[in-house]
């Protein structure tokens, strides 16, 4: 059995060898087990499923949850010769009668369809005559209410084990907390499952966070320094959202933008317009999430704080899918705080408020404390993680130590003088030495610590207390208002028993001088040199056959497999499935295309 599916890993999808936890994975599902997969985007989740869909004599449906990814899966399935299809409202009748007949005839391997295609009443019955393998469930933290990206219609999922009592069920997701798994594996009804963890940590990408000042400018100007590569800039707002794609659009940049509030045409049309890179920037709200296959995608910059560590792992995820260095950057200022604070409070339910503020406080921790952010990731999921990693801002020193002592205590001091009673913006007013009714009728003008910080800016002093919240130094009070409140460390810092430092970033107030330029050596050296100029013209080659095709470039041949491409230059068919990502069928349909350009770029 494990020889057969190595096989299929080379002749198939062209790898040597399988990655992290995969071999298991699917060696636990050919044996007919149930199991629950936790994996980081790009860790190979979907060949888990892929595989054993070809070993098994059955039909395996794949539960896919938006209809953008699963165009996108079939299409990458049937490049590799998989016989797949997906069954959703994009078809027409006659599509669909015809993928049923080919259903019946026991000729496609690989089904996938819509959690509310199979909440259809009847539509369990209806697979019953399909001979179902086995199901996989893929973003499965959709079924959890603690999940990042909880969708109720995942919940008539617990009706599969009914339905089909002995067929396994295999549960995949990219970000899965331990609350998150118990919460699958109960609703799915799995029996004994074999679950894995794989390491969340993404090696490939580069963690950086930087204040918001001008953020507009900002982005454009990461954006500049890094031309012709893919990415994603998220906005918390849909407004931002548009404002932000229409300036990059009069800086040059090829954006368009991508929220709830356009019609399913328009986000369909720029959706497929940055798969097939005619343009290179997509500014999107969370809702350009789960649908996005794309694998050349360089960089993910948050223009605001997002709304939890689930979400800002799985989007930041989207880029370096194909393995290659690739950036997430995060703007922030105490600003995101009080624009999320405002929906926090006009949340009814009183657990979900203490769900997004709990969200809200790991955020703020990830952005403003001097420790590693890969491990500060990592911990999170409850993976152990010594720092030095050596690929974030913090562990690269771009982000400096700047100690604050005396400021930190000018604050707790006017937060102890009023008897922790107050929220952010009266305690800056007071140690800012604001004139204002609530000041003057509290006597609070009155106070030592009144003015003792007049000669600095309210941002300042917004950034001192950002600080000292990230580092649980004190904490908003959400029972209470959110008023200030000190611990027992932020108590030792007023009375001078520990000193307290801030970030340089903070510090300056503004990122200090730009960003440094990709090392574009590192883009192409996957573990020797390639050929840039090869590479471009085998891109180009690229570009050329997915137009004619209508896919995205990367169904074809991601920009890994472009550049071991160049670094091996194979010049013939038995060369060619040297390269990583090139199978039988990949050789057959896409050699003839791709051999003469190697062979005539090496005559010249």
């Amino acid at each position: 059995m494990k020889r057969q599916a190595k096989k299929i890993l080379k002749s198939v999808f062209g790898y040597s060898s399988f990655r992290d936890s995969q071999e298991e994975v699917i060696t636990a599902i050919l044996s007919g087990k149930d199991t629950f997969t936790s994996m980081p985007t790009g860790g190979g989740k979907s060949l888990c499923y892929q595989i054993p869909g070809l070993m098994f004599d059955g039909l395996t449906i794949v539960i896919s949850p938006l209809i953008a990814l699963m165009k996108d899966q079939v299409d990458d399935a049937l490049s590799k010769g998989i016989p797949a299809a997906f069954l959703n409202s994009t078809l027409d009748p006659d599509k669909i009668s015809k993928i049923y007949s080919r259903l019946y005839r026991n000729e496609i391997k690989l089904l996938y369809i819509s959690p509310e295609r199979l909440a259809v009443e009847g539509y369990l019955e209806k697979l019953q005559k399909m001979n179902v393998a086995f199901f996989a469930i893929d973003e499965a933290h959709c079924l959890s209410e603690w999940g990042h990206d909880f969708r109720p219609d995942y919940l008539f999922l617990t009706r599969i084990r009914d339905t089909f009592p002995d067929v396994p069920i295999a549960a995949f997701t990219a970000t899965a907390t331990q609350k998150v798994q118990d919460d699958i594996i109960r609703i799915l009804k799995m029996k004994s499952p074999f679950t894995v963890r794989a390491s969340f940590n993404r090696r490939e990408l580069n963690y950086q966070v930087h204040p918001k000042t001008e953020v507009l400018s900002q982005i454009s100007a990461f954006i500049k320094d890094h031309p012709d590569e893919s990415g994603i800039v998220y906005r918390f707002r849909r407004k931002d959202v548009e404002k932000t794609a229409s300036y990059l659009k009069t800086r040059g940049i090829k954006a368009l933008h991508y929220h709830a509030g356009l019609s399913k045409e328009e986000r369909t049309k720029n959706q497929e317009l940055f798969n097939k890179d005619t343009v290179d920037v997509m500014v999107a709200t969370t809702a350009f999430g789960m649908g996005i296959n794309k694998n050349n995608i360089r960089f993910v910059i948050h223009g605001d704080l997002p709304k939890s560590m689930e979400g800002y792992y799985q989007e930041t995820g989207r880029a370096g899918r194909d393995g290659l260095d690739s950036n997430c950057i995060l703007f922030f200022s105490t600003g995101d705080i009080v624009k999320q604070q405002y929906f926090i409070d006009r949340t009814e339910d009183p657990g979900e408020q203490v769900k997004l503020k709990n969200n809200l406080n790991s955020l703020v921790r990830f952005a403003t404390i001097n420790v590693c952010r890969r491990k500060q990731i990592l911990e999170y999921f409850g993976e152990e993680f010594d720092g030095n990693c050596g690929k974030c801002d913090v562990c690269n020193d771009t982000t400096e130590k700047v100690e604050a002592t005396v400021d930190a205590r000018k604050v707790l001091s006017a937060i102890a003088r009023t008897n922790e009673g107050f929220g952010i913006n009266h305690i800056i007013d007071i140690v800012w030495g604001a004139d204002t009714e609530k000041i003057r009728s509290r006597n609070h003008h009155n106070l030592k610590t009144f003015g003792v910080g007049k000669d600095k800016s309210k941002r300042w002093w917004r950034g001192i207390i950002s600080e000292l919240i990230g580092q649980q130094k004190i904490f908003q009070n959400s029972e209470r208002y959110n008023v200030l409140t000190m611990n027992e460390s932020g108590k030792n810092i007023l009375f001078g028993r520990e000193p307290f430092y801030i970030s340089g970033a903070t510090a300056n107030g503004a990122a200090k001088g730009g960003h440094e330029k990709t090392d574009r050596a590192k883009l192409f050296n996957p573990g020797g040199p390639a050929d840039k100029a090869l590479f471009k013209k085998l891109k180009q080659k690229r570009t050329e056959l997915a137009k004619e095709n209508n896919v995205p470039p990367y169904i074809i041949f991601s920009d890994k497999t472009l550049t071991n491409m160049a670094r091996l230059k194979p010049e013939t068919n038995e060369e060619f499935l040297y390269v990583s990502g090139v199978g039988d069928k990949k050789l057959e349909v896409y050699g003839p295309h791709f051999l003469p350009v190697i062979r005539a770029y090496l005559a010249d």
